[in-house]
């Protein structure tokens, strides 16, 4: 296991759409065992593997509380094959855009059809926190991010707050900005 840098906005890696994984074997099984050990020491509850830059339709999940044991959950080609009507508000967060929380209603229920670890298909029935992360996590994988559910000017603020610092942290990498 190692781990990962993750790739924050506006990388336009973000954006983009991820591939199904063909096969699960040992490769894809190492992958999210990266990707585990790279969101708990973000710390995070999920991660998509195109946050670590490697555009796969490979997700990790552990949503279970603070002081309970992990119970990471891992979803290979995850696909939400049902929402409900009803919706609720959670406030989201991403480890790409560190330190930006924002209300985001989404679906309150969804069904997830996915591979597990051991390449076989699973479905599952989730609500709560859970139903919110891995929606979170699926957009990640069609090049969606949270602020998407934000209304044009919000998002637009974000987005520039996180140009203005990638800027910013080129400048100081390269030396502008400092006086002789």
């Amino acid at each position: 296991m190692a781990l990962r840098p993750i790739i924050c906005l506006p990388d336009p890696r973000l954006r983009l759409v991820s591939k199904p994984v063909a096969k699960v074997d040992a490769g894809v099984r190492a992958l999210m065992d990266d990707m585990l050990e790279t969101m708990y020491d973000a710390p995070g509850i999920g991660l998509a593997a195109i946050q670590i830059a490697e555009p796969l339709r490979v997700v990790v999940i552990d949503a279970a509380k603070k002081d309970d044991p992990p119970e990471p959950m891992f979803f290979i080609n995850p696909e939400i094959t049902w929402s409900s009507e009803e919706t609720s508000v959670h406030e989201e967060g991403c480890l790409s855009i560190p330190d930006y929380y924002e209300d985001i209603e989404r679906p309150a229920k969804v069904r997830v059809r996915f591979l597990d670890r051991d390449g076989k298909a699973r479905e599952i029935d989730t609500e709560g926190l859970l139903a919110t992360c891995i929606q979170h996590e699926i957009d990640h994988l069609n090049g969606v991010l949270f602020i998407d559910h934000l209304s044009r000017l919000k998002r637009e603020r974000a987005i520039k707050k996180f140009a203005k610092a990638a800027k910013r942290a080129v400048d100081e990498r390269s030396g502008e900005g400092e006086t002789p």
